[in-house]
């Protein structure tokens, strides 16, 4: 297992270089007479026309521009799989103010951390099949237990190969098909041997949340069960398990919320996080 004070892995990003052509002029000259009025009006046009140009390109060469921008920060959220530590992704320890049931706060430590893979085996088959059109870079996952240790949670990052039209197609999808709610389309948990999360298999998922972004080329998600080892026939989406009211096994257990409560920390972190690095390359 990779020590987790430092990243994954290592590798340097290489820059682009754009070089710029100037254009050839050529032909002779042909005296014009103008009036003071066509050539004010000329003068005008020619200086409004330089400072819109000259606002533009500093705005692309910066990348502030708004489109720039988000190009920048869609590219950047790529490479943090190999680029940032363990630690800023999932931190040994996350605080959730309010993310219990009924507002109540909650404490996670993370128990294990699973070196980085493919996910040739990290999804069911269904589940795969559903992301497959936006690819598998890299996955990222840590397993983590409550303050009182009588639950467990996976969470994970899916670092996909997808430009950002692809990965709001398939957010759209998620949305509209409520792929998210569907048993069939679980994330399989890390089992750490010799962790609380030691029994923590498929068959003892409970309840779970996937977030497919469409501004980075990311799937967010978390699953979490009983750290004791027990089966679950009836698992639950986190988003139907924190409604008031729900009265399934895992909803009165809180653990839509150890699944939803996660998921949302480690989601913010990633965005935190991409911001931070495309100002330093801005």
């Amino acid at each position: 297992m990779p020590d987790p004070a430092h990243s994954w892995s290592a590798g340097p990003a290489g820059r682009p270089v754009v070089s710029f052509a100037e254009p050839e002029l050529s032909g002779g000259r042909t005296r014009l007479r103008v009036g003071p009025r066509t050539a004010a009006a000329a003068a005008c046009l020619v200086l409004g026309l330089g400072l819109i140009g000259g606002a533009l390109t500093g705005s692309w060469l910066a990348g502030t521009g708004e489109e720039g921008g988000a190009g920048n920060a869609y590219s950047t959220a790529g490479t943090l799989w190999h680029s940032v530590p363990v630690d800023e992704l999932f931190p040994p320890t996350v605080q959730g103010t309010g993310a219990g049931p009924g507002g109540a706060d909650r404490s996670w430590t993370r128990i294990a951390v699973a070196p980085d893979t493919g996910c040739a085996h990290a999804f069911d088959p269904l589940l795969r099949t559903a992301l497959a059109p936006v690819g598998c870079r890299r996955l990222l996952r840590a397993t983590y237990t409550d303050a009182t240790q009588s639950y467990v949670t996976t969470v994970g990052l899916l670092f996909t190969k997808a430009d950002p039209a692809a990965m709001s197609a398939l957010a759209a999808r998620f949305r509209d098909e409520h792929l998210d709610r569907r048993a069939d389309l679980m994330p399989r948990p890390y089992a750490a041997p010799g962790t609380a999360a030691a029994g923590f298999g498929d068959k003892q998922r409970a309840s779970w949340t996937i977030s497919v972004l469409a501004d980075a080329p990311v799937v967010a998600f978390a699953v979490s069960g009983w750290a004791d080892g027990r089966g679950v026939d009836s698992p639950q989406p986190a988003a139907d398990a924190v409604r008031s009211g729900a009265t399934t096994a895992p909803a009165q257990a809180g653990l839509g919320n150890e699944a939803q409560g996660l998921a949302d920390r480690v989601e913010r972190r990633l965005r935190k996080t991409v911001g931070t690095a495309t100002e330093k390359s801005s």
